[in-house]
């Protein structure tokens, strides 16, 4: 059994542990920080995630990169939650995550709300939006910021629209059109091994996610 895999293993039998633990703490009742939020995705009470598909770095012929999102469902509690298994290349290239299409009118928001926590090797993971049915395929540059978590540590983040940038394969574009806020087509959660970036990270992760709002 290869090391990368071990300690997958390892982390997703440490990640049951430790929602088991704390899930009386951070139940079903934590609501947004904002009291006009408008709920995207409330993984606690989902019946599926089938929607959300993998996006990693396999797409592209060095890629060997794995994420997997998922719901995990206990007699207490469920959420979801992002496996990732990082292999970036020697100079930082390297992503995995997982995206949902679906359009989204958010105008009149200031940004994303995430209720989340981390663990495991990697700490700095991003959120990608997409607009106006644009797509990776069609070459199109991504809207992406980057949120650094304390690991095994419940937080809310929040993420202001302003933030996010334009990005194609991990470099900023030029000359791009602002991020359109009334019309975000895809939304998704990515894990990079930060090939622009001075902080480097690899190995394997998993983001538990209670829910996805706007806010005020």
């Amino acid at each position: 059994m290869t090391p990368p895999f071990k300690s997958f293993l390892r982390l997703l039998s440490l990640t049951t542990a430790a929602s088991a633990c704390l899930a009386p703490v951070f139940g079903e009742g934590f609501k947004p920080t904002s009291v006009n939020a408008k709920m995207l995705y409330d993984f606690r009470t989902l019946d599926s995630v089938e929607d959300w598909i993998e996006s990693s770095d396999t797409v592209r012929t060095p890629g060997k990169s794995k994420a997997v999102f998922t719901l995990q469902k206990t007699r207490e509690f469920q959420r979801g939650v992002f496996f990732s298994l990082l292999n970036p290349q020697p100079n930082g290239a390297g992503f995995a995550g997982a995206a949902s299409r679906r359009r989204w009118d958010l105008k009149g928001n200031t940004g994303l709300e995430l209720r989340v926590r981390a663990q495991g090797d990697c700490d700095t993971y991003k959120l990608v939006l997409y607009h106006k049915d644009q797509a990776p395929s069609t070459g199109a540059c991504a809207y992406e910021v980057f949120f650094t978590l304390p690991l095994l540590e419940w937080t809310s983040v929040q993420l202001p629209f302003d933030d996010f940038q334009p990005y194609y394969r991990g470099a900023p574009c030029n000359n791009s059109e602002p991020l359109d806020v009334s019309f975000i087509s895809s939304v998704g959660i990515q894990v990079a091994g930060g090939v622009y970036r001075e902080k480097k990270q690899k190995g394997a992760s998993a983001l538990e996610i209670e829910y996805l709002s706007t806010y005020k």
